[in-house]
């Protein structure tokens, strides 16, 4: 079986562009990860905890013939890959990379460690604004549309690098 997912992509220490650059490019080079393509990179400013740097965000789209799960520990291999560790303490903190499977077709999964779809997702336009740009007819499953979402939210800040 193959489902279309979405990855979002986040960064805000070191050189973030670059690094969501080599991700998208890790991404790409996973056998099960099938048609990766990237969104443009935007600058967006902090969100959670607003004392950091501005982040750069990006979201990616491919097929996968990896389950859920496994397809979240092979994002989160990525992550240490470019050396996240991640931390209950630091929470929306400062990182070096973020990856997040935000949409896994159209289903709605409830793991212990894995919520999809991501259950921020309609209510971070720094996700939305590069999600619409791969997909702008793009379904929130138990939500609806995602530009219905972001005319709901805030897009103050978010800037697309050139």
């Amino acid at each position: 079986m193959r489902a279309r997912v979405f990855i979002g992509l986040g960064a805000n220490l070191g050189d973030a562009a670059a690094t969501l650059r080599a991700a998208l490019d890790a991404l790409a080079a996973q056998p099960e990860l099938i048609g990766v393509r990237g969104s443009s990179l935007y600058r967006t400013p902090a969100w959670g905890r607003e004392d950091q740097p501005d982040f750069i965000n990006a979201v990616a789209t491919c097929t996968t013939t990896l389950a859920p799960a496994a397809l979240l520990a092979r994002l989160l291999d990525i992550e240490r890959g470019f050396g996240r560790e991640r931390s209950a303490d630091a929470r929306w903190g400062p990182r070096t990379l973020d990856l997040d499977l935000l949409l896994y077709g159209d289903a709605s999964i409830t793991l212990p460690e894995l919520t999809v779809p991501h259950p921020y997702l309609h209510a971070r336009a720094f996700v939305l604004v590069p999600l619409l740009e791969l997909e702008p007819d793009a379904v929130i499953p138990g939500v609806g549309s995602a530009a219905a979402a972001l005319a709901r939210v805030d897009r103050g800040g978010i800037e697309a690098l050139r």
